[in-house]
């Protein structure tokens, strides 16, 4: 590592909605974007319960919050020495860290009026912990200009993938499914790159899993296999009405949790029906073509003037979900727009589904620290193009 271009090495954490812990990447950003090291680092099962907590308004939440904030610190430092150990760097080799920090609230307002996003760091500490320049608090900036602060990774998506002659797709299938849509280079000045929130991925499908069968996640989506799509829960699922919603629009755990899922079944079924519901694992079988279905209605949605993507690629934890994929791939063949779109997951171009988030915050480190804007007024709906982030240096 140390033959790297000087002023090229940082660092890009993220710890995003599905809350199972911190992926790091070292990346030389002289040298393209794929990362020299990778190291992920999983949240203390008391962390995470602390943090979920805090989605939602509770006792005590300033106290609580800020020690929650030093305890990601904590385990970003962690994954930050980590990356330096296995890769013989100083803490003077980096140029600085990218942190994302834990989305616990996000409410970027309607169109036209100023929110706020709250992600948990106290990056003052990550830089006393490591010895390195932090650059963090990355949506501010974007909702300050009124717009939703996310998604912030279709930029980044379009320097990773984006071809001269195609448009492409991307799909992020974290907690919370994002969709990037990246014209072809070729359309020059008149390119604009789209991007939004389509809804729930992982989040329900991990919080019914555990739930039921103790196990964080729904491995390959074995369980679900198990279960029939049941068409009346599917049905009031797809009426929230935030799938009927016209970007720009973001979302989180604000709106899509356990309660919300609950509210659902009863709505659906009735707090004491009288004939059984739907198993445990039909309802994770509906969960699953939720997220299959409004990520595809996303990409349809944006295929302008009945020209599809040449290429679906997918990131993301969710890309490891087998059942999910081969769903997805399913209904692009069955669609006649989307019938000849290729859907891969982004390690068929090089890059783990895990990594790509991280990566994202790496280069957003970058580009603050450059002074560069790196949103996508397109995408988030901001007065304009803004640099990112607050900074503290070592």
């Amino acid at each position: 590592m140390r033959s790297s271009t000087p002023h090229s090495l940082y660092i890009g954490l993220m710890s995003g909605t599905s809350m199972d812990g911190v992926d790091a990447v070292l990346v030389d950003l002289s040298a393209g974007f794929v990362p020299a090291a990778e190291h992920h680092v999983p949240y203390p099962p008391e962390l995470k319960r602390i943090l979920l907590g805090l989605n939602t308004p509770g006792a005590n939440e300033l106290h609580v919050s800020a020690l929650a904030a030093n305890e990601v610190a904590r385990l970003y430092a962690q994954a930050v020495n980590a990356l330096l150990v296995h890769q013989c760097l100083q803490a003077r080799d980096i140029v600085a860290v990218g942190a994302h920090g834990q989305t616990v609230r996000h409410q970027p307002g309607p169109a036209g009026v100023v929110g706020y996003t709250t992600q948990l760091l106290n990056a003052a500490l990550l830089c006393e912990l490591t010895g390195i320049d932090v650059v963090y608090d990355f949506r501010a900036r974007d909702v300050a200009a009124q717009g939703q602060g996310a998604p912030l990774v279709p930029a980044f998506h379009d320097a990773l993938f984006a071809q001269h002659e195609a448009s492409v797709a991307v799909l992020n299938w974290g907690g919370i499914s994002n969709l990037s849509w990246l014209p072809p280079l070729s359309l020059g000045s008149e390119r604009v790159v789209l991007g939004f929130d389509c809804g729930p991925a992982n989040v329900l499908l991990d919080a019914w899993c555990e739930e039921h069968t103790g196990l964080p996640f729904d491995r390959d989506g074995l369980w679900a296999a198990q279960g029939q799509i049941h068409p009346g829960l599917l049905e009031t699922l797809l009426a929230e009405p935030y799938f009927q919603r016209s970007p720009p629009k973001s979302t989180g755990r604000d709106l899509f949790h356990r309660a919300w899922l609950h509210a659902q079944l009863e709505h659906c079924f009735g707090a004491h029906p009288r004939t059984p519901g739907p198993s445990a694992p039909d309802v994770q079988a509906t969960l699953m073509e939720l997220t299959a279905r409004t990520s595809l209605d996303a990409v349809r949605s944006q295929s302008h003037s009945n020209v599809a993507a040449k290429n679906l690629i997918v990131c993301g934890g969710g890309a490891n979900n087998t059942a999910l994929m081969k769903r997805l791939s399913a209904l692009c063949e069955a669609d006649p727009l989307l019938a000849h779109t290729q859907v891969s997951t982004s390690a068929q171009w090089g890059l783990g589904v895990h990594v790509i988030e991280a990566l994202a915050f790496a280069w957003l480190a970058y580009r603050r620290v450059r002074g560069e804007c790196a949103n996508a007024p397109s995408v988030t709906g901001a007065r304009g193009y803004r640099v990112l982030g607050a900074w503290v240096k070592a």
